[in-house]
């Protein structure tokens, strides 16, 4: 799929549903990937949802096959947000009327689905978030520290590009990352983010993407933000994943009106690691109900 905003392209992908009838929604349904990561994170779970549903994988902008910002433009928050909106908007619709979307978001995904819900609660029918429930804080008095260290690497740059012999070798880094994949989630998730160079493979994805936040909330912004949520929410909490051991989810939790949780096993790509039935019962059980 292509999607041509005003600004930029995204891309993606699309599980036409096997069938539909009364007794499911017929509401689309948008998936939105974590950082780093690409629409083919969902490349497991999306076909057990297309059993019944509409289901849209996208390309956030700078990652997979979808359009990078200009350089020192940056990828705050708000820019993710405001291209879901655009897309929505602009292509999600029933013969021009506005029409609702269901939101499945992982990690930044989610952070991204919950904070347009609570800003357009008239364009979402039901969010699930994967092992996500907003985004990471600063303290007032770390702003200035946060944002000359921003500018600095912004002024410094992202380096020389790493080049690999083998999608194989590339799936090995990936392997080892921040957050850990088996080889074969590393080989499903990663040729979406790779592209032909000189000498082998290099990541498509833009370098802009690890560069830091200029600007970060505070949790009581944060909380402020999901106390606006009125659209009904799912959050899977993954046993061992990145939250697991966040001392102000219960905060969070409270903070949103009505949240459902369900804890699944597995770590922080629940969704694409190891055995993901638990999850797919969890999205599925939650966006099909009419």
């Amino acid at each position: 799929m292509s999607w041509p905003l005003r600004h930029l392209t995204l891309a993606g992908l699309h599980w036409p549903a096997s069938h539909t009838d009364s007794h499911t929604p017929d509401t689309p349904v948008l998936m939105i990937h974590g950082w780093l990561d690409n629409a083919l994170s969902f490349a497991r779970l999306a076909p057990v949802l297309a059993q019944d549903r509409n289901v849209y994988a996208i390309d956030l902008a700078g990652h997979g096959q979808s359009g990078h910002r200009p350089p020192g433009q940056g990828y705050p928050l708000t820019d993710y947000i405001a291209d879901l909106a655009e897309l929505v908007e602009t292509y999600f619709n029933d013969d021009g009327a506005p029409a609702k979307v269901d939101l499945v978001g992982h990690s930044l995904g989610g952070i991204i689905s919950l904070f347009y819900a609570a800003a357009f609660p008239e364009r979402v029918r039901r969010v699930v978030l994967i092992d996500s429930l907003g985004p990471l804080t600063r303290q007032p008095s770390e702003v200035i520290p946060q944002m000359r260290k921003a500018i600095r690497k912004r002024l410094a740059g992202s380096g020389r590009p790493v080049v690999y012999d083998t999608i194989k070798e590339a799936a090995k880094a990936r392997e080892g990352g921040m957050i850990p994949l088996s080889h074969e989630a590393a080989m499903t998730l990663i040729p979406r983010n790779l592209q032909e160079v000189a000498g082998g493979y290099g990541w498509s994805t833009d370098a802009q993407l690890r560069h830091p936040s200029m600007i970060m909330m505070d949790e009581s912004q944060v909380q402020g933000c999901l106390e606006q949520v009125r659209t009904p929410t799912r959050f899977v909490r993954a046993e061992k994943g990145l939250l697991a051991s966040r001392p102000e989810l219960n905060l969070r939790a409270e903070a949103i009106a009505g949240l459902d949780i369900v804890s699944v096993p597995g770590g922080h790509h629940c969704h694409l690691d190891g055995d993901i039935g638990p999850v797919a019962n969890a999205v599925r059980d939650f966006i099909n109900v009419v």
